[in-house]
């Protein structure tokens, strides 16, 4: 329907289109109406007008307007195929009401109240003011956590966070950003993830430069090697962010999109405002020592049998999933009314009250049967009552707020929140839909970054997660509401990040371990990323302890879940996907035979690979010809190291190896290596066993002895010649 209002010099009339079907039914029921008129009209009144029939138009059961119809001008009603009219005593406000109420009522819709959400300013207020103590308080202590952990790069990472935090606020006004309860939620959250770039970074420069490269080259190669993880991690949490905007509702939505937006921009500031930063101070006197990174020597290595205690960590999960199991059979879940519909009110009495003399006022209203408690809320008042009940119209709403505000005096305007049973109902189907579709994407994505071998173990942790988290909700009696369904997708963002990394260096770990068993090559995985892995489950921690702490209900209610899931994604990600893994990819026959020539030599399978244990403990993987060597990994064993990394060793000192004392017996009919002192220097020389065999090659310790039998005769090192 087309709908116009002409204004003339003396009244206003509105004037409409119809489209067919509009135009036979209306051409119908004008004359209908034309025909009644004609039949009543009264033979003693000649004005048409005062014989003539109306009809309603109405909207909601509510009338609107009367025209009538004059059945002398249009005896046989109107026929609509130029339009209609209305004319009469309008003025411009007038006719444009009846403009829109005729356009509305062309949508074949009936409204009904599926939600409703009132908030006094006192409280909007109080939420939004704990909510940025919220913000700064994590902010806070994420930066304490990254000087005391971090020192120099510490400095580096809080100015990046100052960056993240000045972008952020710049978005907030450009685009704008509409901040509800859950968007303050995310931003607080993005802080956390904003670090955790940051850590991934720091920590694999600390590697690198523990392992022997220089302050500059750990520098510029703990960037580039760290990013593969961010940017995996990354991809995971901004995919569980667009299922959330899609699928969640309104206020979910908001944090969801906070969440994806401080994502991106996290990315942004440690890729790139951290590594400018770095890099430019790269050769200044500020990044100078290793103690400055918090690069220096670890007191001890971590030789933890990570896959040898697995059947305890089983165990233990075990015990933790049959208690949350009987605890959800027994007691079950304390859905909110976003889930189970209602009308929840809280009100801050003038004049104390028991919970007796309230039920007493909502009985004259039928309502004696609502849940009541007292809430201890000093921003509010010191009597707060909160009513919840099955789901009240706003009249009726009405009209508790007016006898609880006769008996007993209201300090300001209730905070209402009413669910319909209709809304509560899409609620949960859009929140198992969100937890299976997000389930679905995590597990294509890691099958096609990784292996799908990978994603089983993944989709195993994130369901050790949801059912530890949902059986520590039954067993305290959180209430459930959409902010929890939130924090569980959020969660598996998180849960996720953690396993990337371990099995990030897994993936990298095992062409370096080209005869180790998968269980020492996890085991040695695990000793190098726990540290890592373990800074960015407390780094997240800190800022949604903060709104723990500070936050206002919901935001408590958030905090909960996510306090919850990021204790036990930590503990899946270590002790429960990388031993899953090692059980299946065990079974592939390359790794039987590993095994099963480690126990011929050995007699059992040792926790580290060694050098004697048939496997080299670090074999640098190929490089393109003319390419630089890649890092120079710590052994397990201070006292082992293999040929490779002794030469390699050699040749970052720029000493030349003299030549073995079996060459110089050869004589010159004696055959030389392939590309001269280079090759051999790179190993070149010496025969390749079967990738079966046990590594032979000489330990430092055994070249050191033999380079003491003789005395060292210094070369020129351009043409071989004695000095």
């Amino acid at each position: 329907m087309n709908v116009r209002i002409a204004v003339g010099a003396v009244y206003r009339i509105v004037t409409f289109e119809f489209s067919d079907k509009g135009r036979r039914a209306f051409q119908r029921i004008t004359s209908e109406v034309a025909q009644r008129g004609a039949d009543n009209a009264n033979p003693l009144q000649s004005d048409p007008v005062a014989n003539s029939q109306k009809f309603a138009i109405a909207l909601d059961n509510e009338l609107v307007s009367i025209p009538y119809i004059n059945f002398r001008e249009n005896p046989d009603g109107i026929d609509g195929s130029t339009g209609a009219q209305i004319s009469g005593g309008f003025n411009i406000t007038s006719a444009q009401d009846l403009a829109k109420v005729l356009k509305i009522g062309a949508l074949p819709l009936k409204l009904d109240l599926i939600s409703r959400s009132q908030v006094s300013a006192t409280l909007g207020q109080q939420a939004l003011d704990q909510g940025l103590i919220a913000g700064i308080a994590g902010f806070a202590i994420v930066a304490l956590f990254l000087l005391v952990f971090y020192r120099v790069l510490g400095v580096i990472a809080t100015v990046a966070l100052a960056i993240y935090a000045l972008y952020f606020f710049a978005l907030i006004k450009l685009i704008p950003i509409t901040l509800t309860l859950p968007g303050i939620a995310g931003l607080i959250l993005t802080l956390g993830v904003a670090a955790d770039a940051n850590i991934v970074i720091f920590e694999r420069v600390k590697e690198e430069v523990r392992a022997g490269r220089s302050i500059s080259a750990g520098l510029a190669t703990g960037f580039r090697k760290g990013f593969s993880t961010i940017a995996d991690a990354n991809v995971v949490t901004l995919l569980v962010a667009f299922i959330l905007f899609i699928l969640a509702t309104a206020g979910v939505k908001g944090f969801a999109f906070t969440l994806g937006v401080g994502t991106m921009l996290s990315l942004f500031t440690a890729v790139l405002a951290t590594q400018a930063i770095v890099l430019s101070l790269r050769g200044s006197g500020i990044l100078r020592s290793k103690s400055a990174l918090g690069a220096g020597k670890p007191k001890r290595a971590i030789t933890f049998d990570f896959m040898g205690r697995a059947r305890w960590f089983f165990s233990v999960s075990g015990v933790i999933l049959m208690i949350g199991a009987l605890t959800i059979a027994g007691n079950g879940l304390n859905f909110g009314i976003d889930f189970e519909a209602g009308t929840r009110i809280t009100a801050a009495l003038q004049r104390s009250a028991t919970v007796e003399q309230v039920r007493d006022v909502l009985g004259t209203k039928g309502l004696g049967e609502a849940k009541l408690q007292t809430i201890d809320n000093p921003e509010l008042g010191r009597n707060v009552v909160q009513i919840s009940t099955d789901t009240l119209q706003p009249a009726q709403v009405g009209e508790v707020n007016a006898a609880l505000e006769q008996r007993f005096g209201l300090e300001q305007q209730p905070e209402v929140n009413s669910i319909g049973p209709t809304f509560g109902q899409s609620v949960a189907q859009s929140a198992l839909i969100a937890i299976i579709a997000s389930l679905l994407v995590i597990s294509i994505y890691i099958a096609l970054r990784f292996e799908w071998k990978y994603a089983v173990p993944v989709l195993i942790a994130l369901f050790h997660d949801l059912l530890i988290t949902a059986g520590v909700y039954s067993l305290t009696g959180q209430e459930v509401t959409t902010s929890t369904v939130a924090a569980l997708l959020t969660i598996l963002g998180f849960s996720l990040y953690d396993t990337i990394i371990v099995f990030d260096r897994i993936r990298e770990n095992v062409p370096r371990m080209p005869s180790a068993t998968y269980s020492q090559i996890v085991n040695r995985s695990m000793s190098e990323v726990i540290v890592r892995s373990l800074a960015t489950s407390f780094c997240t921690a800190l800022p949604v302890l903060a709104l723990l702490l500070f936050g206002g209900e919901t935001l408590q209610d958030f905090a909960f879940a996510l306090i919850v899931g990021v204790l036990s994604g930590t503990y899946s990600s270590v002790f429960i996907a990388g031993p899953v893994l090692t059980l299946w990819k065990e079974r592939e026959p390359v790794y039987k035979s590993r095994e099963r020539r480690i126990k011929a030599e050995l007699g059992h399978v040792p926790a580290y690979a060694t050098a004697l244990a048939g496997a080299p403990v670090d074999v640098a993987p190929s490089q393109p010809s003319g390419g630089r060597r890649g890092r120079v990994t710590a052994p397990e064993d201070p006292s082992q190291v293999s040929r490779q990394d002794f030469d390699a060793m050699v040749r970052d000192l720029g000493i030349e190896e003299p030549q073995p004392a079996a060459s110089a017996a050869a004589g010159p009919g004696a055959s030389k290596p392939a590309g001269g002192r280079r090759a051999r220097a790179n190993g070149g020389g010496q025969d390749a066993g079967p990738a079966g065999t046990a590594d032979t090659r000489p330990t430092l310790d055994a070249a050191a002895e033999g380079d003491g039998d003789k005395p060292k005769k210094p070369r020129n090192r351009r043409h071989g010649r004695p000095r």
